[in-house]
Formats: C-alpha cells, sequence, structure tokens
C-alpha cells in the first residue's frame, strides 16, 4: 500500500499578500488559464508583454505592477521566432529595456504536441531544467491534434498542465481563440471547444474587439475581476507594444444639493411658501430640513413670515440667479 500524503489544514503553507500575485490583479502567482479572443485581437501582444513584465519587474501593459521578477519559458507555434524576437524588441523599447538582460527564454523546436507523451516528457523535462516562474503556450490550436469538442481529450491535456503547474510552482499561460461572432456571450463562454477552457482557469484574461476599440476582461477564481478595460497598441512598424488606455475621467455631474433645491422652489414661487409644500417640494427629511431653513436664514438667503418662507431677493431676481 502507497497511501496519499496528506496534512491538517491549519498546516497547509499560506501565501503572503505580495507573493499572492505574478502580475498583481492581472494574474495570480502559480495560477494556470487562458488568454482567449477572437482572431486579431492583440493575444500575442499581451503574452508578449506578460513575458518581459515578468522577467523584468516592470508593470504589464504599463499598469499592472509585477511583486517579484522571474524567469519565464515561451513556446510561440503560430509565429516565425524573427517575429517573437521582433515583437519583444519593440516592447522593451517602450520601456528602455534591454531584451539580452532579460531571463526570457523561447523553445525553437519545430512542434510541440501537448497530446503527445514523448512531447509532454520533452516539456517536462526542459521545465525541469529551467525552473520558470511563467510558462506561456501559443496557441493552443497549434498545440495539439485533438477534437477540442470532445471534454475527455481536453481535460487530459488540461489536466497535464495542471500537474506541471502544481509540480515546479510555476503560472502556465494558455492562448485559445474565442469563437467568430459570439460577441453576446459571456467571454469565457466565447472559447472555441470544450467549456473545459473556462472552468480550467485559476486567472482568465480576454481581449475583444468592437470596430477599432479593444477591450480586457479580467477573470479570478479566487480574487474580483475587472471587465472592458479599453487597451491601445502604441508605437510604429515593428516597435508596437499593448497598453491600457487612459481613461477620460467621468464627466463630474451637477449636484442638486439641498439648498440648490430650496432656492430655486422659493424662486420659482410668487409668494411666501409654508413649510409643509416646502418640505414636500424638496423632498428633505424634517430635521436636516430645519437646520437647513435655519442655517440659510442666518446666512440672510431667506427670510420667514408669518405667510411662510421666501427669499431675501426679489422672486425675480432669484430666479434668473438660479
Amino acid at each position: 500500500m502507497n497511501p496519499l500524503p496528506v496534512q491538517r489544514a491549519h498546516e497547509l503553507h499560506s501565501a503572503s499578500p505580495e507573493t499572492r500575485w505574478l502580475i498583481e490583479s492581472l494574474w495570480a502567482d502559480q495560477a494556470v488559464g487562458i488568454v482567449g479572443g477572437e482572431p486579431k485581437c492583440c493575444k500575442s501582444f499581451l503574452v508578449l508583454d506578460m513575458a518581459i513584465a515578468v522577467a523584468s519587474g516592470s508593470p504589464c501593459l504599463r499598469h499592472f505592477p509585477v511583486p517579484r521578477k522571474g524567469r519565464v519559458l515561451l513556446y510561440a507555434a503560430e509565429d516565425a521566432l524573427h517575429v517573437v524576437r521582433s515583437r519583444l524588441e519593440g516592447i522593451c523599447s517602450h520601456l528602455q529595456l534591454d531584451l539580452a538582460a532579460l531571463d526570457i527564454h523561447v523553445i525553437t523546436a519545430p512542434s510541440l504536441w501537448l497530446d503527445s507523451e514523448l512531447d509532454q516528457k520533452r516539456l517536462l523535462d526542459t521545465i525541469d531544467r529551467l525552473r520558470p516562474r511563467l510558462l506561456l503556450l501559443d496557441p493552443f490550436v497549434r498545440l495539439h491534434r485533438i477534437d477540442e469538442n470532445l471534454s475527455s481529450e481536453v481535460a487530459r491535456i488540461l489536466g497535464y498542465l495542471r500537474q506541471l503547474q502544481r509540480q515546479f510552482q510555476l503560472a502556465v499561460v494558455l492562448v485559445h481563440h474565442a469563437r467568430k461572432a459570439a460577441r453576446h456571450l459571456r467571454a469565457g463562454q466565447a472559447l472555441r471547444g470544450s467549456s473545459e477552457f473556462h472552468a480550467w482557469g485559476d486567472s482568465n484574461l480576454y481581449l475583444r474587439r468592437r470596430d477599432e476599440h479593444l477591450s480586457l476582461t479580467i477573470e479570478h477564481r479566487a480574487a474580483p475581476g475587472k471587465a472592458d478595460l479599453p487597451l491601445v497598441l502604441q508605437g510604429t512598424d515593428d516597435l508596437l507594444a499593448l497598453c491600457l488606455a487612459q481613461q477620460p475621467p467621468a464627466p463630474v455631474q451637477p449636484r442638486n444639493s439641498a439648498e440648490v433645491q430650496l432656492l430655486r422652489a422659493l424662486g420659482e414661487a410668487d409668494v411666501p411658501v409654508r413649510f409643509s409644500v416646502l418640505q414636500k417640494q424638496c423632498r428633505i427629511r424634517t430635521e436636516t430640513f430645519c437646520k437647513l431653513l435655519v442655517h440659510m436664514q442666518a446666512q440672510g438667503k431667506i427670510l420667514k413670515t408669518a405667510q411662510g418662507y421666501r427669499l431675501t431677493a426679489t422672486p425675480a431676481s432669484a430666479s434668473r440667479s438660479l
């Protein structure tokens, strides 16, 4: 007999707040998950930005801090190696970083099949040798020969990646395509193939393009997420980098204060207004309303008469001032 290892619940390792994030608010430490979106939504730019952020300790997308930098292992199955280098150098130029100084390792094998026991063993041995903090695999469709709609087949590959995460205590980012014309669906539900993809992720990032506007939705299993963060691709030619757009501040709406309501109500009246009528018009609690009347009388803005309250100024002039 070989029993499974167990441990008392209170003896389990607990992470300090600074070690709970690989990239703060964007990707949990040692999390597996999906970067998803339709084609041409800058998914590759996002994962390369994550690679540079983790390797350098610079904020991802110029916004999300990296508490502790570490080694990155990347496999880009869809892009030529010179394109990968060019994109990494473009991002580095925005951050004034030297790519040669960053601990980013790129798998150069022509193919990597996650449904192959041989390639699974080769990837495991590579991770065992390099011990990265982050593994990036882009995209899933080029990494297997299975039916993505069969949960049993998808689950075996995702289970293998979860095993890597637990064995080597690293984060795993898997790029996956969303179905076309699925914008009416929740971001995770728009992913191609089995629902296993959405359920698998501890942290998931979804990119969506509406006309010329690109947005990012963040989901976490154990932390609050964010939706529809605007992104822009900045730079020219080969020097491009994805950045979180600066959102203009929301316009400040004029505050319809109790004092303004009271002055407007009196300004619109041709005769003094009784307390009960005035309070009903202003919809203010009795205690608050009494204090307001006393305060405004002390300031000389209103007068109390036997018939009710009126403005100190004439009604016509008070109305014009409002």
